[in-house]
């Protein structure tokens, strides 16, 4: 049976090869606008492993449109960059498209000389803090020609495709919601007006570009915006853009300030399929399902269900760029799954830094990070089976060494097992499976249940140790800390211990905030439970809202600092902070705990004492390297490398990337 996923798919006489559709995402990998050897690099190898169309952007259409590290596309200049983007896509198999966009209010007077930026009327964005200048008549005629000449030059450069994004809180959304749009012209006020922006922008590129060049919409199927653009009339304007010539539909959810997660870990896979379906029963023309789509199962289920026609793949084609070609082979195993953290990607936008990955620490640095066969294969000990030990043991083995990993536990993963235990986090889980599956392919000895010390490498005699020997939890120096209901937050993560109904955490960072949400759900209703008693109206909705949040225990969580989760990355902490209310954690930050009593804490707080009742006290205070063989490997002259909480402790990006690394800087 042909497997859907790799069904040709004709779009307005474009033959795209099969249904993955890698989707735009902003990389911040551009210079001054124009396309750099690393966006090339990154785009290639995302072609050679077997996407069928890769869309690129966004690309601005004017200087008020996007900031410098966007794909240029509103001057003649940038057509010799775009056209060397393009044949590097096509001439590795895939088809081509390019993203337009405007960013509206969304864009910052610091990427813009000082300029204000334009939305269609003068409300604030939550954003930047900015007020946004309201376009007038001339305005709006101008970005529309913008628009159409921009769409020129990309069919200009050879690109096989043009995509309009109409959605995630940029302008055209803008004119689109009511929340943004307060115009009483004919661009505001009813929705027929509020829709004519964004048509006259498609009508606009359908001219400039001709009848036979396919043209797509990216449009939200749902603002997630109280007061903005729900479903139903973003239904009708699907219909409404396909009349006006879009030739194919990606539906895009909510808006960057939209409080619905959309891209975190804890976002179930596929989720918001229901709305491309939505669309997908409104249109006649080619409808893409997208967001936290990354395992071949879950998009091939997707189409065969009637859900969509094709599925966007983004962060999952970052994570592992050959995801396409590995599935088309039957070898779906091999794949190594984003695990939606944003450690990477999102985060590295928010530091002004190009996009990177977790699990792939090659993204975004294809060109320098060629593992080269070394000149002599050594005989290299990996100790540690955590995030480093096996992504240093794959590298290494790639360099063609003998590699063998010692893991002193029976199972590989280390702390990804904890990372993953947590409500909302198992994609963890599903890294630590796909990393083992890396040193199985490369055929790496895996030695479990072994300590490593002096002994073992006398036996052993290596020419080389790379120490991922991962870290230890914190005890810290407070009285009572070693009490008998004590426990500490990596064996209550590793469900090695059980706690009492009333709980303390102490430490607020992620370790801390992560233990607070499993322990609060203990208790409340599964989404299995939860859809059984909503679909036979057991309970009325409001009661079952309540039991799917509020668990069996009372866990109260101190913080010395003045906030919580200040380790989480950016694109996380927002959304796991809302989680906290939302669970009914009892949360305090500048509170020094003074005493960890029988009875529970003793702590300070604005210079008063007071005690918190508490059945059990967990400590989440922090990691401290746990490197006993490095000594050892010194007075033996035997040549070694650390990388991970081996090194001094940090999070599973930092723990990959060093690995990897170290794997392959063996020589």
């Amino acid at each position: 049976m042909i497997d859907q996923l790799f069904e040709p798919l004709v779009i307005n006489g474009l033959n795209v090869k099969n249904r993955i559709y890698m989707p735009a995402m902003h990389l911040q990998m551009c210079r001054n606008f124009e396309v750099t050897d690393q966006l090339v690099e990154f785009y290639t190898a995302r072609a050679c492993g077997g996407a069928g169309i890769i869309t690129v952007g966004y690309a601005t259409v004017d200087e008020l449109s996007g900031n410098p590290t966007n794909i240029g596309a509103h001057r003649d200049e940038y057509i010799p960059g775009l056209a060397r983007l393009a044949r590097a896509i096509r001439e590795n198999g895939a088809a081509a498209s390019v993203q337009l966009n405007h960013a509206g209010r969304y864009n910052h007077s610091l990427f813009l000389g000082g300029k204000q930026p334009v939305a269609p009327s003068a409300i604030p964005s939550r954003l930047t803090r900015e007020t946004p200048h309201a376009l007038d008549a001339a305005g709006i005629a101008r970005i529309i020609a913008g628009f159409a000449q921009a769409a020129l030059r990309v069919k200009t450069a050879g690109f096989d495709a043009v995509e309009i994004l109409a959605g995630t809180g940029y302008l055209i959304s803008e004119f689109l919601s009511e929340v943004t749009n307060k115009r009483i012209d004919d661009y505001g006020g009813s929705l027929e007006n509020r829709m004519r922006f964004g048509l006259e922008v498609l009508r606009a590129v359908r001219e400039s570009v001709g009848p036979a060049f396919p043209l797509v919409v990216r449009m939200n199927g749902n603002d997630f915006m109280k007061g903005g653009t729900g479903r139903r009339e973003l239904q009708e304007f699907a219909r409404c853009l396909v009349a006006a010539g879009t030739d194919a539909i990606c539906v895009n959810v909510g808006w960057h300030e939209a409080l619905v997660p959309q891209i975190v870990t804890k976002v179930p896979r596929g989720v918001f399929a229901y709305l491309a379906r939505g669309v997908k029963e409104a249109v006649h023309v080619p409808v893409i399902a997208s967001h936290r789509i990354n395992d071949p199962a879950v998009a091939r289920d997707l189409i065969a269900d009637g859900m969509c026609d094709m599925v966007a793949m983004g962060r999952a084609l970052i994570a592992d760029p050959a995801l396409p070609e590995k599935t088309m082979r039957g070898k779906e195993r091999e794949i190594v799954h984003c695990v939606a953290c944003g450690q990477g990607c999102f985060d590295n936008l928010f530091k002004m830094k190009p996009v990177e990955c977790l699990c792939n620490p090659r993204a975004g640095h294809e060109r320098e990070t060629v593992i080269e066969r070394a000149a002599k294969s050594l005989k290299v000990m990996v100790v540690g089976g955590g995030a480093a030990g096996m992504t240093a043991a794959a590298a290494a083995a790639d360099a063609g060494h003998q590699v063998t990993l010692f893991e002193r536990s029976g199972r590989l993963g280390g702390q990804l097992h904890l990372a993953g235990a947590p409500p909302g986090r198992e994609e963890f889980l599903e890294l630590a499976r796909d990393l083992a599956c890396q040193l199985d392919l490369r055929k790496v000895r895996v030695v479990l249940n072994q300590e490593v010390d002096e002994a073992v490498i006398e036996r052993e005699q290596p020419d080389a140790v790379i120490l991922a020997t991962g870290g230890m939890p914190v005890t810290p120096p407070i009285p009572g800390a070693n009490l008998p209901n004590v426990v500490q937050a990596w064996d209550i993560l590793a469900g090695k211990v059980r706690t009492g109904k009333r709980v303390a955490i102490v430490g607020g960072g992620a370790v801390g905030v992560e233990t607070a949400l499993l322990l609060a759900e203990k208790g409340t209703l599964s989404g299995e439970e939860l859809k059984f008693l909503l679909v036979h109206g057991a309970e009325a909705v409001e009661d079952l809202g309540r039991l799917a949040v509020r668990g069996t225990k009372e866990v109260i969580l101190v913080e010395m600092l003045d906030g919580l989760g200040n380790n989480f990355g950016k694109s996380t902490r927002w959304g796991m902070l809302m989680d906290v209310e939302r669970y009914g954690v009892i949360a305090g930050t500048a509170v020094k705990v003074l005493e960890i009593t029988a009875a529970g804490l003793r702590v300070e707080r604005d210079g008063n004492v007071e005690d918190i009742a508490a059945d059990t006290v967990v400590l989440a205070v922090g990691t401290r390297p746990y490197n006993p063989l490095q000594e050892i490997l010194a007075k033996r002259g035997i040549p070694h490398k650390t990388a991970g909480d081996a090194l001094q402790a940090a999070m599973v990006f930092d723990a990959v990337h060093q690995g990897f690394a170290a794997g392959r800087e063996i020589v």
